[in-house]
């Protein structure tokens, strides 16, 4: 029964971009939605409820994102992101932000707009902290890309483009005539440690929402109840 009204599922629903895709393998390849690329003036969230993307707010300042910038699904920030980043910096009483994973994606290519998937290889990321919440940024490479494919670590990276990063995260939270913000770059860390954090973000995400393989079996019996 299970199996056929997965399959049911596949063909007639449209999997949610959170909830609905699987995260590949942290230490290999993870899926990633892209949510903003590099050209968009305007910023790209997605709408947690209907899984579409919605406008969060336009871009006030000229910096734009430096790369693709989406997140991993069936990823969470929660009690166990928050944990690592008090172990990793000392600053006692970290939490997730409560959003899944963030991805920034390195790659040659120009992309005209996000709302979509691709593969990717974790290679380091920034450990930023913003007030009391831990918000990590994963930096990853485009799987089979000829200008970052073959990267491994973060250390591999051009720096300027680290820099870059680093930069506009650090600024693109600031509104203009708002108070500061308390935001910073606490770390940048390797690959070991990139595959840590979402294998901790994964765990966050089943105590969260339950084991994604389990719930074709809860409608199953849902349905049933209600037969």
């Amino acid at each position: 029964m299970s199996s056929e009204l997965e399959k049911l599922f596949n063909t007639v629903f449209q999997a949610h971009p959170w909830h609905g895709v699987s995260p590949g393998d942290p230490a290999d390849v993870v899926n990633a939605f892209i949510e903003i690329v590099p050209t968009d003036t305007v910023k790209y969230e997605l709408d947690k409820s209907s899984g579409h993307l919605r406008i969060d707010r336009p871009q006030r300042f000229s910096s734009q994102p430096p790369t693709l910038y989406g997140f991993i699904p069936q990823t969470y920030c929660g009690k166990r992101v928050g944990e690592r980043c008090s172990q990793r910096t000392g600053a006692k009483g970290m939490r997730g932000d409560g959003d899944p994973m963030d991805v920034c994606i390195l790659t040659e290519k120009t992309v005209a707009h996000g709302d979509f998937f691709l593969r990717a290889r974790p290679i380091g990321g920034m450990r930023m902290i913003d007030g009391d919440e831990a918000d990590d940024k994963i930096v990853a490479v485009l799987e089979s890309d000829m200008a970052f494919g073959d990267l491994r670590d973060i250390a591999d990276c051009p720096p300027g483009i680290v820099e870059r990063l680093r930069h506009y995260f650090l600024t693109y939270k600031q509104m203009p005539g708002e108070p500061a913000r308390t935001v910073r770059i606490a770390e940048i860390y390797d690959r070991v440690e990139a595959v840590e954090v979402i294998r901790r973000s994964l765990l966050d995400y089943r105590e969260e929402f339950g084991a994604p393989e389990e719930r074709i079996e809860r409608l199953a019996r849902l349905l049933g109840r209600g037969a």
